[in-house]
């Protein structure tokens, strides 16, 4: 992280918490994104980056260093059969695709097709869309059914969950069954715009101050349950990364 905010020219502080970087100097950000993400971004990502640039609801997407930090992790634990929750135009999913060996998979799901289907072109123009099988609507009526079946326990080698704050909770009590012994589940947002550690009369943008509370119930839940381990990084938004043990 950045040198103490005190030490920071004003020019270079956020002024609101809701900023994407949890960086406190944005010029430390840029430099990360030239230096290091930018030079290997895959061009179909790039692509997509752009497009979504031009969404209204672009603050949505994963960071392009949250982005490789998943493609590097999914290679890293050599991961075949995995699970979006969230998926917005694509980015991270395309990150995820492109990242798996060839007949891996990738069960998507989100409430709003129309905007998967910006990036889907791009997704099919890199080759890698019959990796995906995307489903439109709520997830939680699809684990619950999941974990029903009893044959998808423990079948799943990676998740990533970046959607509806208010059901993170929710969310974990199912996919614990899915994911395997040593596999991993990534919640997106875990310091939620630095807010966790914000003050209650800190300016905040309404949807930040919203889901707030939802977070921190998930941090303490995520930290006092013992049949993960986890691990918090200040990626992106913040992504906690739990590793199934029991």
């Amino acid at each position: 992280m950045a040198t103490n905010q005190t030490e920071q020219p004003q020019a270079l502080r956020h002024q609101e918490v809701g900023h994407k970087s949890l960086l406190q100097s944005d010029a430390l950000y840029q430099y990360i994104l030239e230096t290091s993400v930018y030079p290997r971004e895959p061009q179909a990502m790039k692509e997509l980056r752009e497009i979504t640039a031009n969404h209204p609801w672009n603050l949505m997407t994963t960071s392009a260093d949250e982005g490789q930090f998943l493609s590097m992790l999914i290679k890293l634990i050599n991961a075949k059969n995995t699970m979006e929750i969230g998926v917005f135009t694509g980015y991270s999913l395309l990150a995820t695709a492109l990242a798996l060996p060839e007949d891996g998979k990738i069960l998507a799901m989100d409430i709003n097709r129309e905007n998967y289907e910006i990036g889907l072109p791009v997704i099919e123009k890199a080759g890698v869309a019959h990796k995906i099988d995307f489903r439109e609507g709520p997830a939680l009526p699809v684990l619950d059914q999941m974990v029903e079946d009893g044959k998808y326990h423990g079948t799943f080698d990676f998740i990533f969950v970046d959607a509806d704050k208010d059901n993170y909770i929710n969310y974990h009590k199912r996919l614990l069954d899915l994911v395997k012994i040593g596999g991993l589940i990534g919640y997106d947002n875990t310091l939620w715009n630095g807010s966790v550690v914000a003050p209650p009369d800190a300016p905040m943008r309404k949807y930040v101050r919203y889901y707030r509370d939802f977070v921190l119930e998930l941090n303490k839940a995520l930290a006092a349950d013992p049949r993960i381990e986890i691990c918090q990084l200040p990626v992106g938004d913040g992504i906690t990364l739990c590793r199934r043990i029991s």
